[in-house]
């Protein structure tokens, strides 16, 4: 049987074929096959302490399942191969937890609120964190072994409609948090808790550059239903 179709056959039986590289008839194990695993690369059959010992016609009998009594070669009694380890089994991931902001959130909410291209330092986010909560708002954070996320609602009472208006005014996510749910975890316990303070609508405001943050909107139901115009206030 030739060589090419030794190759096949081995190939449709889960092996690899080895040849012997010696080039000199006589020499070594010139002439000689072995078999090695092709997923685990391990020596399956034809191989001896000298080197491959395996005819041509010994390879095809064993691939093709024949009785091996006849074979003649130097191979010793191969090892019976120990079981597989089990890989162990991967940790679970932590579990991700929406909370109320505490004041040991602080230093990565500002990190946060800089992802945005906002100042915020430390001491400015406690002040208006405190400020939020005096004004009946909300500061919310996804926590899963650490704060990923944050997202800031307030709630308004206006006289054209016959409910108060919830709004979340802040949703940001840590990049390396992205597209892991995150983002709507935050959202659905944001419209969870102003549902239960009466809002019968909830608005989200979001720059218009960020196209994406809209698109995340719109999947969770959101939809553009009017302008938004601002103006900068000046200071006397």
């Amino acid at each position: 049987m030739k060589d090419a179709a030794l190759r096949e056959l081995a190939s449709n039986r889960g092996c690899k074929l080895v040849k012997s590289r010696r080039r000199t008839p006589g020499a070594g194990d010139y002439g000689r096959f072995g078999l090695e695993d092709t997923k685990t690369g391990k020596k399956v059959f034809g191989f001896g302490d000298s080197g491959l010992t395996a005819t041509p016609d010994e390879i095809e009998d064993y691939l093709r399942g024949r009785a091996l009594g006849s074979w003649k070669g130097s191979v010793g009694k191969r090892k019976r191969a120990a079981p597989a380890k089990a890989a162990p089994k991967p940790l679970p991931a932590p579990k991700l937890v929406i909370r109320e902001a505490r004041p040991a959130d602080i230093g990565a909410m500002a990190t946060l609120i800089a992802a945005l291209g906002y100042e915020a330092t430390g001491a400015d986010v406690r002040r208006r964190l405190a400020a939020v909560r005096k004004a009946g708002g909300q500061v919310l954070v996804a926590d899963q072994s650490g704060v990923l996320g944050v997202l800031t609602t307030s709630m308004t009472i206006v006289l054209h409609r016959s409910h108060p208006v919830g709004r979340i005014s802040m949703l940001v996510v840590d990049e390396k948090g992205r597209g892991k749910g995150i983002g709507a975890a935050l959202v659905a316990e944001a419209e969870r808790r102003l549902a239960a303070k009466g809002c019968g609508l909830i608005e989200v405001t979001s720059n218009r550059r960020r196209r994406g943050a809209h698109a995340f909107y719109e999947r969770l139901g959101y939809e553009r239903t009017s302008y938004r115009f601002a103006r900068p206030l000046s200071r006397r």
